[in-house]
């Protein structure tokens, strides 16, 4: 009998759990099976094994092979096993030494030639074996730069198991074929090696790509600073005005306004990216915040995350430290839209099904945008509404009362008039509002140094009443409306971070009764004392 084993790593979401992968040779009639509860991708790494071994130039063992993958109750997918399961079987044939795979982990497909391909989830996986000790890892070349991410983390990427074999036997390496021709255009060992990435879905700017300019806005000077309220303090926003207004416009200009992600923030993007297989080609690591806006005919699992078998990301865990930008809200389904709800508080989306249980993170921040009426015409000086008014009642309730409880800032967007658009001066760029946001982030995050949270936006209000409480009288219209029942504890809370933010801008101690009104105006579109236009620099 003859036993080798090495490891690989089983993701679910971005959460993984090392499987040690043994190879067993007993004699008996040549046979290979595969357990520890595969699905079928995995089940057809037998075929795919067995060709790339012969056709690497080694013998295939002619036993009885038994591969096994434990822990045997974890749910396995996906071709990433290949690699580990190659090196495994070589090394229980002797063909290299059982010591030398002993420590590695090992995450690749391989291709019936023996081209090892790269694989979704490169970057968790790793991050999940550097958290278990190991510090070598085999991956394709291709997914090297991401593998390397992880500090500490000793990384080879190969371009075929021939490479391999000779780096665990100590023999020269042979020169294979580069994954991409330098044309760039697909080549027998580069085939297949990207996944397609949904068009229009998500985006990601980077040193090269400029975000849109805020100075193309046109007028919309309450919705520009709405923009830059909810940059700094990580507020969610909805804008609501009739078609052509710019909404859309302001939604794009919202990234540019974010600061630059934190290296922690980063990974944690980056690997959800990973696993969903929408890595930007060339970019390892995504350092800007994303932006995404599904459609709004897009399905629950598309924006939380689903789908058939073990679930997949959605867009909710896409954008995360980033802007998801729901268009058109209210053409939405309400159970979609109120799947929402729960992460927006907890920051994460747990999705359960029969299969296992995903948890994503998903801390967004949610821009909503709808028209105020199907026709959009409803309220806007000259126009001429066609919706009955139950039509109008029932399009709205598409947004719940819960879900815009939740939501921060609300901004009339009204259309522009000629002589703003016409106008030959233009409103401040993105690079001067980003200055200010990032100033306000800074001083937030020197408040709430050593607390768990940086941003107004996640401050529980508990502590925003008791430890950073604003000045005396500073509530007296929020605690009016409380009493009236126009505002709820959930709102009154969320008028204190909005007031915290209004501060920050504005360089005060602590909010003022004018910040707090601000922060209502905000919130419920009623003028208090000077308000919003009293705070616009």
């Amino acid at each position: 009998m003859a036993f080798a084993r090495t490891c690989a790593v089983a993701l679910v979401g971005v959460e993984g759990v090392v499987v040690e992968v043994q190879a067993d040779l007993e004699p008996g009639v040549a046979a290979f099976t595969l357990v520890g509860l595969a699905d079928k991708s995995l089940n057809e790494s037998r075929d795919r094994v067995r060709a790339a071994v012969l056709n690497s130039g080694a013998e295939w063992p002619q036993k009885k092979l038994t591969v096994g993958l434990s822990p045997a109750a974890v749910p396995k997918c996906g071709s990433g096993f290949d690699l580990a399961v190659a090196a495994a079987v070589l090394a229980a044939a002797e063909r290299v030494d059982p010591k030398a795979i002993a420590d590695l982990l090992m995450i690749g497909e391989l291709g019936l030639d023996g081209g090892v391909r790269p694989v979704r989830g490169v970057l968790p996986a790793v991050l999940t074996a550097a958290d278990a000790g190991y510090r070598q890892v085999v991956v394709a070349e291709q997914n090297a730069a991401e593998a390397a991410l992880v500090p500490d983390v000793a990384v080879l990427g190969v371009r075929s198991l021939r490479q391999l074999i000779a780096v665990l036997a100590g023999e020269p390496v042979p020169d294979e074929l580069p994954p991409r021709p330098e044309g760039g255009g697909p080549g027998p060992r580069g085939a297949g090696w990207g996944y397609p990435r949904p068009a229009g879905l998500y985006r990601t700017f980077d040193g090269t790509e400029q975000p849109p300019d805020l100075a193309e806005v046109a007028g919309q000077r309450l919705a520009r600073r709405a923009l830059e309220v909810a940059a700094a303090g990580r507020h969610h926003l909805f804008l609501q005005g009739s078609p052509g207004a710019g909404k859309t416009m302001l939604a794009e200009r919202l990234p540019g306004l974010l600061p630059p992600l934190t290296r922690q923030e980063a990974l944690e993007v980056t690997a959800v990216h990973s696993v969903s297989g929408s890595l930007p080609p060339g970019r390892p690591l995504v350092d800007r915040p994303p932006y995404c806006a599904p459609h709004h005919s897009a399905s629950l699992p598309a924006l939380v995350g689903g789908g058939s078998g073990l679930p997949r990301p959605g867009a909710a865990s896409l954008a995360h430290h980033g802007v998801l930008f729901l268009d058109e809200a209210a053409e939405m389904s309400s159970q979609v839209l109120d799947a929402l709800r729960q992460p927006l508080e907890s920051g994460q989306v747990v999705v359960a099904r029969s299969a296992g249980v995903l948890r994503m993170p998903a801390r967004v921040l949610l821009v909503l945008a709808a028209n105020p009426c199907p026709c959009g015409r409803h309220g806007s000086p000259g126009g001429e509404c066609e919706c009955l008014p139950g039509t109008v009642r029932r399009y709205r309730a598409r947004l719940s009362g819960p879900l815009l409880d939740r939501i921060d800032l609300r901004v009339p967007v009204e259309p522009v008039g000629r002589a703003e658009l016409t106008s030959a001066s233009s409103g401040e760029s993105t690079a001067a509002v980003a200055e200010r946001v990032l100033a306000a982030r800074e001083r937030a995050a020197a408040r709430y140094a050593g607390m768990g949270w940086s941003t107004n936006g996640e401050a529980p209000g508990h502590e925003l009443r008791t430890r950073w409480a604003p000045a005396p009288g500073a509530l007296a219209r929020a605690e009016t409306d409380m009493d009236r029942g126009t505002l709820t504890a959930r709102g009154l809370d969320r008028v204190l971070r909005v007031a915290w933010t209004v501060a920050d801008l504005a360089g005060h101690d602590r909010p003022t009764a004018e910040d707090v009104d601000a922060a209502l105006e905000f919130r419920t579109g009623v003028r208090r004392g000077a308000g919003v236009a009293g705070s616009l620099p």
